[in-house]
């Protein structure tokens, strides 16, 4: 399929998504609808996305914990807002073994009811605090309308929960967090987010505070990349999750939940790609590098795979993610296409007139055509290839940087806002009422994505109602 084009991304952004994704071999439609299966590729890239958050997890102090999918139904529903949140998303088994069962059981669409119930029996002192805990697992939440890692049934994802003797300790670990992810969105994925508090329609169910990130895709619509939620005591009270404090004093916990999912898969599909396919950040790329062979005849062949294959073990004792690709019964052009799809980030071309001079092309998947291709001695290519990876890294950031720049206006009054939204981002003043902002929803279309946390220090009126207003809101369509 490497040889069939896809659909222009200009045109039909949504079913160049679709297509993409199952070319790429990402991931493919489950038998049940709205379910997903992440094919071995797709989960090579969601593995890299766990190493590298897992790692900035670890190095705050977070543990990683598993708890059960399934949750007794009269747990979630201590929580109330909890329960009216997440009640016509929930799935609920009712019939175990063959029997009704006494209790129904949801599975789990996320784990703050479970955990809290554990941490009211674990939680005994000051001293057992913080717990700072992470899980990887996956979810069931029963939506309407669903695409492939965007948005399904069942989706796979980190989660994590802390729970603090104090409000200041937990709200600095709902910022950290947040902080962590914006790292990671931009260091790793190239990917330039802003962070910034959730208005009260938009925050979790249950928190007292919700922060996200947001991120413009390659149509200008907006992605919540992952979101942070400062939970007060809400939780802690219904799971009468207390602690005796250094005077003997009984106290609930403050607790927070964080998480990121798989469906940063596709924003970095939309983010990157281009009308020839993926375009993955080499930090995360389940290949970094490919070495296409080249040649005519079995004397050609054995020379050049000897070269490719010593080149492969090079690399790959650098650290690079390497692969030879030596399938037979396919052209070297067509294997071209075929990892420029899939969004590898270099290709290297080694046939026998390289082997004479004794040196290679390098195709730059950032930089199509000819511009994108360069000759590289095979003495030093090791440290040519790692300086080319980190070249790609930032050129993509700065694509991308650049992309969501020039769609981003300052909207100063309501039809400003209303043209901004068609092709992406308006910042604007909001005076805080939800009647603003339902108007806006209803009649436009577009979401409160955030409230910026970085502000321009000014003042102004609402780009609704015109009362005057100290901050400005961040509004998109969004996925």
């Amino acid at each position: 399929m490497a040889d069939e084009k896809l659909p222009a991304r200009s045109e039909d952004f949504s079913e160049w998504y679709n297509q993409l994704v199952l070319r790429a071999e990402l991931a493919d439609y489950a038998p049940v609808r709205g379910c997903m299966v992440v094919r071995p590729y797709g989960w090579a890239l969601w593995e890299n996305i766990q190493a590298a958050l897992d790692r900035r997890f670890k190095a705050t102090g977070h543990q990683n914990a598993a708890f059960p999918m399934l949750i007794p139904r009269s747990f979630i529903e201590k929580e109330r807002r909890h329960v009216e949140g997440f009640s016509p998303e929930l799935a609920v088994v009712t019939i175990g073994g063959g029997e009704t069962l006494a209790e129904p059981l949801v599975l789990r669409p996320t784990s703050e009811t479970i955990i809290g119930h554990m941490w009211s029996k674990w939680i005994q002192s000051y001293r057992d605090l913080p717990v700072l805990m992470n899980l990887w697992n996956n979810v069931v939440r029963w939506e309407l309308r669903t695409k492939l890692f965007l948005r399904t049934l069942e989706f796979y994802w980190q989660e994590g929960h802390t729970a603090h003797a104090t409000r200041e300790e937990a709200e600095r670990e709902t910022r950290q967090m947040l902080d962590i992810y914006a790292d990671f969105a931009v260091t790793d994925a190239a990917i330039p987010v802003i962070p910034g508090r959730k208005s009260e329609a938009e925050k979790f169910a249950g928190a007292e505070t919700t922060y996200s990130i947001e991120a413009m895709m390659g149509d200008g619509k907006a992605l919540q990349a992952a979101t942070s939620h400062f939970l007060g005591q809400n939780f802690s009270r219904a799971f009468e999750i207390q602690y005796l404090d250094p005077k003997g004093q009984l106290q609930y916990c403050w607790t927070t939940s964080w998480g990121l999912s798989t469906r940063f898969i596709g924003a970095i599909i939309m983010v990157h790609g281009d009308d020839q396919g993926l375009i993955l950040p080499p930090r995360l790329a389940p290949i970094q590098a490919v070495i296409v062979p080249i040649f005519r005849n079995d004397e050609e062949k054995a020379a050049v795979l000897a070269a490719a294959d010593r080149l492969r073990a090079a690399l790959a004792a650098a650290g690079i993610r390497v692969k030879l690709d030596d399938r037979e019964g396919v052209s070297p052009g067509w294997k071209f296409n075929d990892w420029e799809m899939r969004g590898v980030p270099l290709r290297v071309e080694l046939g026998p007139k390289d082997l004479a001079r004794q040196s290679c092309v390098v195709a730059r998947r950032d930089r199509p055509g000819k511009r994108g291709k360069s000759s590289v001695p095979l003495d030093g290519m090791t440290g040519a290839i790692s300086r080319m990876l980190e070249e790609i890294q930032q050129s993509l950031y700065e694509r991308a940087l650049h992309f969501r720049d020039s769609r981003t206006r300052e909207t100063p009054t309501y039809e400003e806002l209303r043209s901004a939204v068609e092709t992406g981002f308006a910042l604007a003043f909001w005076c805080g009422g939800g009647e603003c902002e339902a108007r806006i929803k209803e009649e436009t279309k577009a979401t409160m994505r955030c409230i910026p946390l970085v502000q321009v220090e000014a003042s102004g009126h609402c780009v609704v109602c015109r009362r005057p207003s100290q901050e400005r809101a961040l509004f998109g369509k969004a996925y």
